[in-house]
């Protein structure tokens, strides 16, 4: 069995790679007095009920976040004819629920993630680029504080929430944020059948589109109306990331 840093000595002053170790400057995390206890207003929020969302998401950016890294198989030994993990590999932890959802799981504290999985190595991040991590890992959502398993989050944070901390920007529900807004007003606009339209807050998070339709419309004609509004609104890549679903309500007017 070869062993990935055989022959190795630390002492003799160079790293793995041959580089000296003399010279070289360490640089902090910027975490170094973080005494890994979760953020006093964060945790505030987390403990409520039913947490004001808008309020949440801007604790979670201004919190430190831990995000679970795990040792993993890598190199196998089967030389005694059983195999057994000769080496190992630290990796981020995603997971996938029965419906395909892929989610990246945060901690606000060491504790809740000891709580989760006491063999895992707490590393120390911003909420932007645990959200970036998510987002390139394609991961839909951040459960904070996973229980142990199959324990439920304290709180997820939804699609639009994580694109929103990614981007480093302010959250704000589909039915109240502007770009939304001007991203269906323009694909109403040519739709001279809709004689008025508004947002509201819709079923599961779902942003609901209500349009006044003009009176003696056809089924048919309806549904062509409300898959094109659809697609118009889909191809607005911006305003599909800040949108977690979509609903229309329909009425005569």
């Amino acid at each position: 069995m070869t062993h990935r840093f055989s022959g190795h000595d630390p002492g003799e002053g160079k790293d793995t790679g041959g580089v000296p170790w003399e010279g070289r400057t360490l640089t902090g995390t910027g975490f170094d007095g973080d005494t890994g206890e979760a953020d006093a207003r964060l945790a505030h929020l987390l403990a409520e009920a039913d947490p004001d969302p808008v309020a949440l998401v801007e604790a979670v950016s201004g919190a430190r976040l831990i995000v679970p890294v795990v040792a993993v198989p890598g190199e196998i030994d089967d030389s005694s004819g059983i195999p057994a993990d000769a080496t190992s590999d630290m990796a981020s932890v995603t997971l996938v629920a029965p419906d395909g959802q892929r989610a990246l799981p945060a901690f606000t504290s060491t504790a809740a993630l000891s709580t989760w999985d006491a063999g895992a190595r707490p590393v120390p991040v911003t909420a932007q680029r645990a959200a970036l991590a998510a987002v390139q890992e394609g991961c839909d959502v951040i459960p904070l504080d996973l229980a142990a398993p199959p324990g439920p989050a304290a709180y997820t944070l939804r699609p639009s929430m994580v694109w929103a901390l990614a981007m480093g920007r302010a959250w704000a529900p589909a039915h109240s944020d502007e770009h939304v807004a001007a991203a269906v007003s323009a694909a109403v606009s040519d739709e001279s059948d809709v004689a008025a339209h508004r947002l509201e807050p819709g079923p599961e998070h779902a942003l609901q589109v209500c349009l006044n339709l003009r009176p003696g419309l056809t089924a048919d004609q309806v549904r062509a109306l409300v898959t094109r509004v659809g697609e118009r609104i889909a191809t607005d890549g911006e305003a599909r990331a800040r949108i977690d679903a979509l609903a229309f309500r329909l009425q005569a007017g």
